[in-house]
């Protein structure tokens, strides 16, 4: 069967061979460097007890130096799984989720074009670096001069010129006996609409061939010398041969450099990529003119983990930033993600290494981002969360984003971090709130005080009572915190104990009860902890009793926090009351006070007790709820039916 061109280039390049390997070898971790992809083991194909197998998994090859055996992740199966090589195709075709194509009888053919269309490529490149040593490429010259590109890297880059000639490249290549249809397939003329000879698509432009990982030109992009011109770059419209979505320039060089533990860096364009080079950070590629695709990160992480995305310090590279962190979400991995280094104001890293020097930029990737910060950033930055409202539209938000993570661990970790963040965000104002977290001295009743005292204490020590519970059950239960958060900012938590409490639950209820606990007690003393948990009140509630039920501490906390609003409530309208008490005392004040001491009454009978099966007798024996109601009804009948005297 015949395969289309492309399609074993798309899945060796997709495959990891290391992962196929390891399959089959046990690495040697003396010698083996996983981070450089830089793979030995003892060889699957002859008996030895030395690892003399070697993976390159950057490359995509393996090699023995016992035996000689060698090739790719496709004879590797091959070998190992004893198939044919249509089979092995199919194997790592379904390992990496590429369908397998049609059988294509004209598959040979089109691969002879291929063929062909990179031979005119190549033609095409030579008259481009002829162009810019002739006299027509004068200005040019001058040009990459002033941006500080020297020979040496001129020649690297294979750097060119297209006259501003409307015909210079097409009768160049006609001239060598190039047919006309082979030069419009490449991309390289264009017909024309007034009936005329086809035209070249470069024009006084600075030519940059654009080579995929094979090193076949497949594609250039050009830079106008004329300022007035309305396309500055101007990259090969898509051929057969260039899918612009699934290229990035200067790959090929990126990956030998990272190959040898350089960071992979992502620039914004062909300049940026040169320039770093010339200064010795050789791991650096370009998207070409568009914002970075799936496939593009799929082609960054087989190279390297953590690919630095080196942007422009403007508005536009910024916003560039956070369209690649909503590709990525739903895309990372455990180990594959990005890093963002952004440029001072106005400049990108060509700019930054001609003002400041390669130590500037290296300093920057040194110091890049990891992306849940800039994720962050983009949600809080410019924003004011000063209302409980803002801050719940910040945390739907928040939420939305995370969900898009596929992956359930790195969703997790990413909720964490984004509580952290959210804590660092709003400690501040807590701190203020509580007095900086000082140690107050509790004015809740001892260890000692009945459970009576919730009902006969102030309403300030009711709500130091009760906030006991509430964070008695999170600590219990940390997995419901999250459901909390607004609600727990907004204790007052006037017991300094309670306030950093309060703050070690919102900062690390995701780490589990063990840690959180361990937490706690390094913020406010394993005594004061165990003091805590053991008021009457709070190691009588069953959320306490039975930690690790979600639903108990869920129900639980809803009920005192709703208790402690109800009672904030009822004093603020006896306060009212008092003040309104200087004037006309009618039954309207006398309403509104009746309606807020039901709706206290209403808050303070509990939930859980509602719905118990049992009540208690006054002398402490338990009554079945259902049958106390049959006999009270029974009683009201035998009082009402007496006959009155």
């Amino acid at each position: 069967m015949s395969l289309p061109p492309g399609f074993l280039d798309e899945l060796r390049t997709r495959t990891s061979i290391a992962q196929v390997v390891g399959r089959k070898v046990s690495w040697d971790a003396r010698k083996s460097n996983q981070g450089k992809g830089d793979m030995w083991a003892p060889c699957p194909f002859h008996q030895e007890k030395t690892a003399s197998f070697h993976v390159d998994d950057k490359k995509g090859y393996y090699y023995c130096f016992g035996c000689h055996a060698k090739g790719d992740a496709i004879s590797f199966v091959r070998e190992t799984e004893n198939v044919e090589f249509m089979e092995a195709v199919r194997i790592l075709a379904q390992e990496v989720g590429m369908p397998i194509p049609e059988r294509d009888p004209r598959a040979q053919e089109k691969a002879d074009r291929i063929s062909d269309l990179t031979e005119v490529m190549e033609a095409a490149v030579r008259f481009f670096r002829m162009s810019l040593r002739a006299a027509a490429g004068a200005e040019a010259r001058a040009y990459l001069e002033r941006r500080g590109l020297s020979e040496a890297t001129q020649d690297t880059f294979e750097i060119g010129f297209a006259p501003p000639g409307w015909q210079g490249l097409w009768d160049h290549l006609s001239e060598k006996g190039v047919a006309p249809d082979r030069i419009l397939d490449c991309g390289l003329a264009r017909e024309s609409q007034k009936g005329g000879k086809p035209y070249d698509v470069f024009r006084n432009r600075i030519m940059f061939p654009i080579r995929d990982p094979r090193g076949r030109c497949i594609a250039f992009g050009g830079r106008a010398m004329d300022p007035e011109d309305n396309a500055k770059y101007l990259n090969s419209p898509e051929t057969a041969l260039f899918d612009k979505s699934r290229v990035l320039y200067n790959l090929g060089r990126a990956r030998e450099a990272a190959g040898r533990g350089e960071a992979l860096v992502v620039a914004e364009g062909y300049m940026d990529v040169i320039a770093m080079a010339q200064a010795g950070i050789g791991a650096a590629v370009a998207p070409l003119g568009t914002a970075v695709t799936g496939e593009q990160l799929g082609l960054l992480w087989r190279v390297a983990d953590e690919p630095v995305m080196a942007l422009d310090g403007d508005r536009a590279g910024v916003q560039a930033a956070y369209r690649v962190i909503d590709t990525a979400l739903p895309m990372i991995e455990a180990g594959k993600s990005l890093r963002f280094a952004l440029m001072p104001e106005g400049q990108d890293p060509d700019d930054l290494i001609r003002a400041s020097g390669v130590a500037a930029l290296r300093e920057r990737i040194e110091g890049a981002l990891p992306m849940v910060e800039l994720l962050w950033q983009r949600e809080t930055e410019g924003r004011s969360f000063d209302s409980p409202e803002r801050k719940a539209a910040l945390d739907q938000a928040l939420r939305e984003v995370i969900g898009r993570i596929r992956d359930p661990s790195i969703r997790g970790h990413y909720g964490q971090a984004i509580r952290e963040l959210r804590w660092q965000l709003f400690a501040p104002k807590r701190a203020a709130r509580s007095g900086g977290g000082r140690w107050q001295p509790p004015q809740a009743p001892r260890p000692g005080t009945k459970a009576s005292a919730l009902a006969a204490a102030d309403t300030a020590t009711q709500e130091r009572l009760r906030e006991a519970v509430i964070l008695a059950a999170l600590a219990a239960t940390p997995e419901v915190a999250v459901e909390f958060d607004g609600a727990l900012e907004r204790l007052d938590c006037r017991d300094g104990l309670h306030a950093r409490l309060r703050d070690v639950i919102l900062r690390h209820a995701g780490d589990g009860p063990d840690a959180l606990r361990e937490k706690a007690e390094a913020a406010i003393g394993r005594e004061a902890l165990e003091n805590l948990m053991r008021l009457p009140h709070v190691a009588l509630n069953p959320a306490i009793r039975r930690p690790g039920d979600p639903d108990l501490a869920r129900m639980t906390v809803a009920e005192e926090l709703a208790k402690i609003s109800a009672l904030k409530g009822i004093a603020e309208e006896i306060s009212d009351a008092i003040e309104d008490l200087g004037g006309v005392a009618d039954e309207a004040l006398t309403w509104r006070l009746g309606q807020a001491a039901e709706a206290r009454n209403r808050a303070l009978r509990s939930q859980q007790e509602d719905k118990t099966e049992y009540d208690t007798a006054d002398n402490g024996a338990r009554i079945n709820r259902d049958e106390r109601h049959a006999f009270d009804a029974l009683l009201d009948r035998i009082t009402f039916s007496k006959p009155r005297r």
